[in-house]
């Protein structure tokens, strides 16, 4: 009989050569690894995001200031960019002697301490303009985004499930529709249409002449109104926003719509699939549950670059509609060479579009746990 006692916390069939000096078990291949990987997945996903906003700023200044045209004349009148004097000091005070580095590394250190300028034409901070102006296109984008999901993914979903049967043909050629739109064109036949011509919706404006914006809360009119139990301000503003919405979602909807088609029908022909249906389940638990969880991840890529487009294709939308929102303000800005002022809405852009792609490939590791480990 042999004289060693077994150890009471190993393992059945663990071998003396696998536990430590310690009497414990050997840290197996997961925790070689790391106990965390989806921690780790988020930090490698914010440094990049952290990278690419640094590159954006170096592109956004060298593209803003390669922009042929002067803008002393843009922001000077007549008689004073004529004035030796006037046009000094206008250059001296944006900085304008100095050399194109000197320039940037002087506006990325004023940007670090939330300095992002004066704009030219407002003679307010540019900072401060902003503030103003996302808060008017981002309830835009917000309901344009949700009615083009909605209707997008519903549509795609009916589409290819009725492959190549009536609906279906008619999905895609409404989605073609809506993609081939010009959307200023769009625009100006939909106010025509709906608000002068029939008078259904009301357009132009957040609110109508004289009306008494609600009590600023989180900049959103619809939000704040029902916060306060305001249910009249509440109506109009959103009575208001349903036309450029419609506009904004009409594009986004047919791509949506035509993406969504891929992914279901990529998804529908995969084994798991006809395996659920062999088991008899109904066919709404197969779409539901085998379906659309393998689909989303394009059609999460899809729907984040439209809310970024949103955003920056909002510009031909509220001027036609007068929508007073970041698009008019960028507008104004790019006609007047207002170089702080393009410089604040092109950063803007650029980092919603960082951080919706940071958002959507941390969603990606919670739909995919694969590709969170990989």
């Amino acid at each position: 009989m042999s004289t060693s006692s077994a150890d009471p916390t190993a393992r059945p069939g663990t071998s003396p050569a696998a536990a430590s000096p310690s009497g414990g078990a050997a840290p197996g291949p997961r925790a070689a690894r790391g106990s965390h990987p989806f921690a780790r997945f988020v930090l490698v996903r914010l440094s990049i995001g952290l990278l690419l906003c640094v590159g954006i700023t170096v592109l956004a200044f060298v593209l803003t200031h390669s922009v042929p045209g002067d803008p002393v004349a843009a922001n000077l009148g007549d008689r004073a960019q004529n004035d030796p004097a006037a046009v000094a000091a206008f250059k001296e005070k944006n900085g304008l002697n100095d050399s194109l580095p000197s320039q940037y590394f002087t506006y990325l250190g004023n940007l670090l301490h939330g300095d992002m300028g004066t704009s030219q034409q407002t003679h307010r901070a540019v900072w401060d303009d902003l503030g103003d102006k996302i808060p008017a296109s981002l309830e835009l984008a917000l309901f344009a985004i949700v009615l083009a999901l909605v209707i997008g993914v519903g549509l795609g979903i009916v589409a290819a499930v009725t492959r190549n049967g009536w609906p279906d043909r008619v999905i895609r050629v409404v989605s073609l529709a809506g993609v081939s739109m010009p959307v200023f064109w769009l625009a100006q036949v939909a106010f025509y249409l709906f608000s002068f011509k029939l008078g259904w919706i009301q357009a132009g404006g957040r609110l109508s002449p004289g009306a008494i914006p609600p009590d600023e809360i989180t900049g959103l009119y619809t939000l704040d109104s029902l916060l306060v139990g305001d249910t009249g301000t509440f109506g109009e503003a959103f009575s208001r926003m349903i036309l450029p919405a419609c506009v904004l979602a009409a594009f986004n909807i047919g791509v949506l719509t035509r993406f969504t088609r891929a992914a279901v029908l990529e998804a529908l022909g995969n084994d798991y699939v006809r395996a659920a249906r062999a088991k008899g389940l109904p066919e709404s638990t197969v779409i539901r549950r085998h379906v659309l969880r393998p689909a989303l991840t394009s059609i999460l890529t899809v729907a984040g670059l439209t809310f970024g487009g949103m955003l920056a294709g909002t510009v031909l939308v509220e001027n036609v509609l007068s929508w007073p929102g970041l698009g008019q303000y960028a507008y104004k800005s790019a006609l007047n060479l207002d170089l702080p002022s393009i410089m604040g809405v092109c950063l803007f852009v650029a980092v919603v579009y960082v951080v919706i792609n940071l958002l959507v490939d941390l969603l990606y590791g919670v739909i995919d746990p694969r590709i969170r480990l990989s």
